[in-house]
């Protein structure tokens, strides 16, 4: 019997009484499903996993989908390691700031499984940030700016026109294509999104790929959004997991933000990330 233990008042749980390694029932992926939509981020302890486990686990959620601009594990073409070597110091990590993963895409992930392998003794903790609580609690001149406009994301990091100054201070352990002029191609998705399946309306506008307002300039949208951003990431709306290996987060794209914190130099840290397909924001 599936045993959901929040983890804050509102975003996480710790899913306890379930063995990932085995073949899930229907009964117990819908219970996941409903699990996920509820707390938007679950989390499972004492789990031994293969990538084919993981994939089977990822599958239970939605489509297989494979990211662009990261290299592939060379174990499994669907699957990234989330790499960063004992004597990388001093760089940039993948997923470092606030961010919904690959939000500039069309239909951007619908969400991601990661699986700790080996983890720092302390440090390397990832938080989320619920975004439906986030709209829900906004103050009003900003719920009525955001409200049937859309924002315009592109693929920063990967692009030329908003490429790292220094492509040194990051990380070289997990392989990203840069300097791309396809990432700065503009998408425009809704600033609040609906879940297709709760219905609940989430804020939809991250740091690392939302670059401006629809009808605004930069320049413009940027006090905007800055509001936004500190709004959408009170500590009020996270919860923060400390790794532990075998430790596996479910967490859905669409409703959350996710920083992962870079505060192990010294020690290695690897994890696999799987990733299931969503649909166009809408």
């Amino acid at each position: 019997m599936l045993k959901a233990e929040p983890l804050t008042g509102h975003i996480g749980a710790e899913i306890v009484g379930v063995d990932l390694s085995e073949p899930l029932t229907n009964t117990l992926g819908a219970a996941l499903r409903q699990a996920l939509a509820r707390y938007l981020v679950l989390f499972f302890r004492d789990q031994t996993l293969d990538l084919a486990a993981q994939k089977r686990i990822t599958a239970v959620f939605g489509p297989l989908m494979r990211i662009p601009y990261v290299e592939p594990s060379p174990q499994d073409p669907d699957v990234i390691a989330v790499l960063k070597e004992a004597d990388e110091r001093d760089i940039g990590v993948f997923g470092g700031d606030w961010h919904s993963d690959f939000s500039f895409l069309e239909r951007p992930p619908a969400g991601s499984v990661l699986y700790a392998v080996e983890v720092p003794p302390y440090g390397g903790d990832t938080i989320w940030s619920n975004q439906a609580r986030a709209y829900d609690t906004l103050p009003d001149d900003l719920k009525a700016l955001v409200d049937s406009r859309r924002a315009v994301h592109s693929g920063a990091p990967y692009g030329k026109a908003h490429a790292p100054e220094d492509p040194q201070a990051l990380s070289r352990s997990i392989k990203m294509r840069r300097g791309d002029p396809e990432a700065d191609r503009e998408t425009l998705h809704p600033a609040v999104r609906r879940h297709p399946e709760s219905g609940r309306k989430a804020l939809f506008v991250n740091p690392i790929y939302t670059i401006r307002l629809e009808g605004m300039s930069e320049a413009e949208s940027r006090p905007l959004l800055d509001r936004l951003y500190r709004h959408a990431t009170r500590p009020d709306f996270t919860c923060r997991v400390r790794w532990a290996p075998r430790s596996l987060a479910i967490w859905d794209n669409r409703m959350t933000l996710h920083y992962a914190i870079n505060d192990y130099d010294g020690h290695r840290r690897l994890m696999y990330r799987t990733t299931f397909a969503g649909e166009r924001p809408g």
